[in-house]
C-alpha cells in the first residue's frame, strides 16, 4: 500500500498527494496525519491535491474527515491546488466539503494558515 509523505514546515504539516487516492491510501493518510499532528504539536495542515485529476465521493469525504479530525486536534487545515474538474465533480456529487478551507495554490494556502494561526493566538 502506498503511504503519502507528511512533511513538517515549522508548526505546520505539508501533505502533497502525488498518487491516485485509493480508499486504503486515504484511510492510512487519515490515521498517519492524526498521529503526526499529535506527535509534532502542529497547528496547521496544508494538503496539496494539485496532482489529483479525479476525486470520488469517498476521497472527498475523507478530505472533509481529515479536516475535522485536525480541527479537533487543534490544527487548521487548508486544501490547495484543486483542479477545476475535481471541483466540478465534488459539486456534482453533492460534496461541498463543509468546514474545509481551500486556496488556489501552496503560497496562498500557507498565507491562509499563518493568518488563521495568528488569529487563534490573539483569541487565547
Amino acid at each position: 500500500m502506498t503511504r503519502i509523505p507528511i512533511l513538517r514546515m515549522g508548526d505546520c504539516l505539508l501533505v502533497t498527494i502525488q498518487v491516485d487516492m485509493q480508499d486504503q491510501t486515504a484511510l492510512a493518510l487519515q490515521d498517519d496525519l492524526a498521529n503526526r499532528i499529535v506527535d509534532s504539536g502542529a497547528r496547521g495542515v496544508l494538503i496539496d491535491i494539485s496532482a489529483l485529476e479525479i476525486v470520488d465521493s469517498f476521497v472527498g469525504r475523507m478530505l472533509a474527515s481529515i479536516s475535522g479530525i485536525a480541527r479537533i486536534l487543534d490544527a487548521s487545515t487548508v486544501v490547495v491546488g484543486m483542479q477545476p474538474a475535481v471541483a466540478i465533480t465534488l459539486v456534482e456529487l453533492g460534496l461541498s466539503l463543509e468546514g474545509v478551507r481551500t486556496a488556489l495554490n501552496v503560497e496562498r494556502g500557507m498565507e491562509l494558515l499563518r493568518s488563521s494561526l495568528r488569529e487563534s493566538v490573539r483569541g487565547r
